[in-house]
C-alpha cells in the first residue's frame, strides 16, 4: 500500500511517530534546519531590502537528497516540524526544495499523543508566512549584529561569539556592574532575641527582632551601638504586649510558561536553562512507558502563554475532585492581562498552550521507573504545578507578636497554612 509521507524535525520524534502511526504513514526526519545563511560571507543584501541568501547547509546535502528521492511520486507530503517559528521556517525550506510551498502541507501539534497527531494530519494548513518572517528577522539580526561584533569577541575571548541576544545582554551586565561599583554601602546591624514559648508548645524557641525604642524606630549603625543596646536590654523582662492574627489567601500558581519553568527548575532542581530545555524536549518528543508505549509526556515547552485547553482544565479538576476532594477544587477563570486600550495582549507564542502534562493520570511516581532521574524530577515539577494551578487558593493564617522589654519593642512574625494548595508541592 502506498503511504503518505510525513517529514519531522528530529530523529526522536521520527521514532515516536513511527511507533504511533507508522503503519499508515512513511515518516522521516530532516534532523533540524536544512538551509542557513552562508558561513563565509554576510549573506544579506543590505542595499536590496535586506534580502537574504539561503543555502543548503553542507552537512545536510545528503539528507536533502534522500528526502527528495523518498518524496518522489508521493501524492501527499506533510511537514510536521516543531510548532514554533524555527519549525515553521524548516518546513518552509523543505517545501521549497520539494516544490510544495503553495499546498496545504503544514501540520503541527502541541502534544505528541495519537489523537492529537491524527487530528493534525486530518487538518493540514498552508505555511504561515507571518511566523516565517519573524524567524527570518531573528536570523538576520543575529547575522547583522554577530558578523560585526563577533570578531571583537574572538580577539578578547577566544571561542566566543555575539548575536542579537548576547550583545544586548553584555550591555545590560556592563550597566549593572557600573551601578554596583557606584553603590555606596552603609553598615547596619540587627538585634534578634531567642525567646522560649510555653512549656507545652511544640516549637519552644522563636525569634524576635528589635524594632523601636520609646516608639521611635531604631537604626543601628555600628557594633558599638549594637553592644550598647544589647547591654541595656540584657536584664529586661520580656512581656507580650500585642498579638494580631489575620488571614489571607495565596493564589494558586499560574500554569507554567517557558521562562517560569526555567526559573523554577533552576531554584528547585538546580537545572541550568540549557539542561531544563533539553530534558523538557525529551519529555515532549516521547518516552517509552511500560504497558502504554511511547508517547509525549508534556505539551510543547516553548511558549509565552499560561492558557490551557478546556479539555485539560476539565480533566485536571475531575482528577482533583476524585483525589483530593471538593474543597480543593476551583472554578476560577484566569484572564489574560490587557493592554492600555483594554484589548487582550497577543503574543507570537500564544499559539501554544502553557506547559502541562499530556495526561493528568500519568502520575510521576507511577512512571518513575521509565524515566531518568532528571526526566522524573522535571516531569514531577510540571505535573504538580499544573495540578496546583487548578486548585483553590491556600488560606494562610498570619500572626504578628509585639513584645515589650522596658522601653524597647520587639516583633515576631509567623504564618501557618490552614489549607494547602498541594501537599507534595510545599514551598519554603
Amino acid at each position: 500500500m502506498k503511504k503518505d509521507l510525513i517529514i519531522v524535525e528530529s530523529p526522536t520524534k521520527e521514532r515516536v511517530l513511527k511507533e504511533m502511526i507508522g503503519d499508515k504513514f512513511l515518516i522521516i526526519s530532516s534532523k533540524g534546519h536544512i538551509k542557513d545563511l552562508p558561513e563565509s560571507r554576510m549573506g544579506i543584501d543590505i542595499e536590496n531590502n535586506f534580502k537574504p541568501t539561503w543555502l543548503i547547509i553542507p552537512s545536510k546535502r545528503q539528507i536533502v537528497k534522500n528526502i527528495k528521492n523518498i518524496a518522489q511520486g508521493k501524492d501527499k507530503i506533510l511537514l510536521a516540524t516543531d510548532p514554533d517559528r524555527e519549525g515553521e521556517a524548516i518546513s518552509w525550506h523543505l517545501a521549497e526544495e520539494l516544490d510544495i510551498g503553495n499546498q496545504k502541507c503544514r501540520i503541527s501539534f502541541n502534544e505528541i499523543s495519537k489523537n492529537v497527531v491524527i487530528q493534525a494530519i486530518e487538518n493540514p494548513r498552508k505555511l504561515d508566512m507571518h511566523i516565517i518572517n519573524s524567524q527570518i528577522a531573528r536570523r538576520l539580526l543575529d547575522r547583522l549584529v554577530g558578523y560585526k561584533v563577533s570578531p571583537l569577541c574572538y580577539k578578547y575571548a577566544r571561542g566566543k561569539s555575539a548575536g542579537r541576544v548576547q550583545s544586548v545582554a553584555v550591555h545590560l551586565i556592563v550597566e549593572r556592574e557600573k551601578e554596583i561599583e557606584a553603590f555606596k554601602s552603609e553598615e547596619y546591624w540587627k538585634i534578634n532575641v531567642f525567646l522560649l514559648k510555653e512549656k507545652d508548645s511544640e516549637d519552644k524557641v522563636f525569634q524576635a527582632t528589635l524594632i523601636s525604642k520609646n516608639d521611635i524606630k531604631i537604626k543601628i549603625n555600628n557594633q558599638k551601638e549594637a553592644d550598647f543596646y544589647c547591654e541595656d536590654i540584657k536584664e529586661c523582662p520580656f512581656i507580650v504586649s500585642k498579638i494580631t492574627i489575620s488571614e489571607e489567601y495565596k493564589k494558586s500558581p499560574l500554569p507554567l510558561k517557558t521562562s517560569t519553568l526555567q526559573q523554577i527548575a533552576f531554584h528547585k532542581l538546580n537545572f541550568s536553562v540549557k539542561k531544563t530545555m533539553r530534558v523538557a524536549q525529551q519529555l515532549y518528543e516521547g518516552i517509552s512507558i511500560t504497558g502504554t508505549g511511547t508517547l509525549g509526556l508534556i505539551t510543547y515547552m516553548r511558549t509565552d502563554s499560561t492558557r490551557l485547553s478546556g479539555e485539560a482544565i476539565i480533566n485536571a479538576r475531575k482528577y482533583i475532585l476524585e483525589k483530593y476532594g471538593k474543597e480543593y477544587q476551583t472554578f476560577d477563570k484566569r484572564i489574560l492581562k490587557k493592554s492600555k486600550n483594554k484589548e487582550p495582549l497577543i503574543k507570537i507564542q500564544d499559539a501554544h498552550e502553557a506547559i502541562r502534562p499530556t495526561s493528568i493520570n500519568l502520575e510521576p511516581l507511577s512512571i518513575k521507573d521509565d524515566l531518568t532521574n532528571d526526566q522524573f524530577r522535571l516531569y514531577q515539577l510540571i505535573w504538580e504545578y499544573f495540578i496546583a494551578s487548578q486548585m483553590k487558593p491556600a488560606l494562610i493564617e498570619k500572626t504578628n507578636v509585639r513584645i515589650g522589654a522596658k522601653q524597647y519593642v520587639f516583633e515576631a512574625n509567623g504564618s501557618y497554612k490552614i489549607s494547602r494548595i498541594l501537599e507534595s508541592s510545599k514551598r519554603k
